[in-house]
């Protein structure tokens, strides 16, 4: 059954998310990028705080949007698996040296850290026997997911179906976890779901369509709702907002 992410620009917006119970809460700043980072103070202390959250949805924390150089991405991704996230982010694009950096962070997968490698759609060539899939299986990486790094157009815009099925098809047999992201909409919910992605993410349609705007809870439960009504769907625990003292 087909999961779904929800991200969030800051603690302010978690509450607001919660009670629509996603699989996995994003930690993510759109204002940033594509993947931009949050503060790792701030990771630590979302960390901390939903850590006894009955029915808490797993954590997923982005290390920013950064050049594919080994140098840089190996500590800013050490940097956030620090903070005790569930899943380390990492944006990968086809410029620079996606290998080496894959290759530097595989002593880190080798330590534990569920390192999640985010593909671009729109950089990479349509045709999942381009992507680097193979080589981060090797490394110990948990996922690959295909996102966007421009909002302007969806992920379906950049991929075809066929190609996205056939992208599905290489992680799991690699014995990744899979993802599909980029300007979802709820429309997209059903096509894609059938894919059989072990998640969907989503920002822009949580705020009502611009993923810079705020989490708006009437989008959130459309979302919820179409997951929901997915076949072989059950209703799933409601987790409580964390108290403010």
């Amino acid at each position: 059954m087909t999961g779904w992410l929800a991200s969030v620009a800051d603690a302010a917006e978690i509450p607001l998310i919660l009670p629509a119970a996603p699989d996995i809460l994003d930690l993510k700043d759109p204002a940033a990028g594509a993947l931009g980072a949050w503060a790792v103070d701030d990771i630590t202390a979302t960390v901390r705080e939903l850590a006894a959250l009955p029915g808490r949805p797993r954590l997923s924390a982005t290390i920013g949007d950064h050049p594919m150089r080994p140098e840089i991405v190996e500590p800013a991704a050490r940097r956030v698996a620090g903070t005790g996230v569930d899943f380390v982010k990492i944006g990968f694009a086809p410029d620079g040296a996606p290998d080496r950096c894959i290759d530097a962070l595989a002593p880190l997968a080798a330590e534990g850290v569920q390192l999640v490698a985010v593909l671009f759609a729109d950089l990479w060539p349509p045709d999942p026997g381009c992507l680097p899939v193979d080589r981060l299986a090797s490394a110990g990486f948990r996922g690959a997911m295909l996102d966007t790094a421009g909002k302007r157009h969806g992920l379906r815009h950049h991929w075809h179906d066929a190609n996205l099925s056939a992208f599905v098809c290489c992680a799991r047999a690699h014995g990744l976890l899979t993802g599909l992201a980029g300007s979802l909409r709820v429309a997209d919910i059903p096509a894609l779901s059938a894919l059989s992605p072990d998640y969907l993410g989503f920002r822009g349609a949580l705020c009502g369509g611009e993923r810079t705007a705020g989490i708006d809870p009437q989008a959130v439960a459309r979302v919820a709702t179409a997951f929901a009504g997915l076949p072989g769907a059950t209703p799933p625990p409601r987790p409580s907002p964390p108290s403010r003292s």
